[in-house]
């Protein structure tokens, strides 16, 4: 699955446009490296979500537990990715 659909899909981000923005500014990285929007997630990948900014902010980092295959339920999108505290 594509990064900006998974960040919609799991309701990382609103919309699925806001998760291309922030994908071309550099504001996305997966396994510590910037990841464009049509960068193919696997399971287990680690994403982060930084302030394109530069601000110095500690962000949390979403492990991907579930590749869904099309839209899922507010319910279960929390179910897709696991919070790691830094």
């Amino acid at each position: 699955m594509r990064l900006d659909k998974f960040l919609q899909v799991s309701r990382l981000v609103k919309r699925r446009t806001i998760a291309n923005t922030l994908c071309s500014r550099g504001a996305v990285r997966v396994n510590g490296h910037i990841a464009k929007a049509g960068k193919m997630l696997a399971i287990g990948d680690l994403i982060r979500l930084t302030q394109p900014d530069g601000e110095e902010v500690v962000e949390p980092e979403y492990e991907v537990l579930e590749l869904p295959s099309g839209n899922v339920s507010r319910a279960r999108a929390t179910t897709l990715y696991r919070k790691i505290s830094l």
